[in-house]
């Protein structure tokens, strides 16, 4: 199956053989394609944001399950694990970390790539799915970056829409400053974590020259929600 879209794939794993023989034929289909030895050395890799992950799990440094731990609450992409254990605690395990599926080697280059597909289809149809939410009278079009109340766009710096995104796609769920700040200013942004209080402060001031409901709410000794 060729890729219409140029999907960044990173590949983790330390037997070379099989990383140079995954990278050539993902690049054929038209894939671009990343690799990594090790946990450590993929860590930097993250950060050129790949489409989905290829990990294996017994790796030295870092194996693969403490690298998806590190990494799960920072990315969301598919992360797949690829490896010779058959045990099920393993294959829970590697779940439970954060791996979406599981696939054993030896694999057939086919059936790993058609359930590479399978996934980035799916994440394809979610992103569609969330381009627009409503919340209330709050509408946000995560395509285009805006959010409007009552037909009237909101004046929102990038640093202030980034922070309403962030919560409003994790509904219900309470994350503390550090975390917001690592994922609207990226794992190397320079300034103050408690700028986020002052940035949350400023977003409700202006969603309250719209709407009287509150949208983000305190959770007191922990940190920031949007209201589900």
């Amino acid at each position: 199956m060729e890729s219409k879209i140029r999907n960044r794939i990173l590949i983790v794993d330390d037997d070379s053989a099989l990383l140079k023989m995954l990278n050539s034929y993902f690049s054929i289909k038209g894939y671009i394609v990343e690799t990594a030895k090790d946990g450590i050395e993929a860590l930097d890799q993250i950060l050129h944001k790949p489409d989905i992950i290829l990990l294996d799990i017994n790796m030295p440094r870092m194996d693969g399950l403490e690298l998806c731990r590190q990494i799960r609450d920072k990315i969301s992409c598919p992360i797949l694990f690829l490896t010779a254990k058959v045990e099920e605690a393993d294959q829970i395990n590697g779940l439970l970390s954060g791996g979406d599926d599981y696939i054993l080697k030896p694999f057939s280059l086919k059936e790993l790539e058609a359930r590479i597909v399978a996934h980035l289809k799916r994440e394809e149809r979610h992103r569609l799915a969330a381009e627009y939410r409503f919340h209330g009278g709050l509408q946000i079009d995560y395509s285009s970056g805006t959010v409007q109340c009552e037909g009237q766009t909101i004046p929102l710096t990038k640093t202030e829409y980034e922070i309403i995104e962030f919560l409003s796609m994790h509904p219900g769920q309470t994350f503390d400053k550090e975390r917001i700040y690592e994922r609207v200013c990226g794992y190397d942004g320079e300034g103050d974590k408690r700028s986020i209080t002052e940035l949350v402060r400023r977003i409700r001031g202006k969603l309250s020259a719209c709407t009287e409901t509150e949208y983000i709410e305190t959770v007191w000794g922990v940190g920031y929600r949007w209201k589900k």
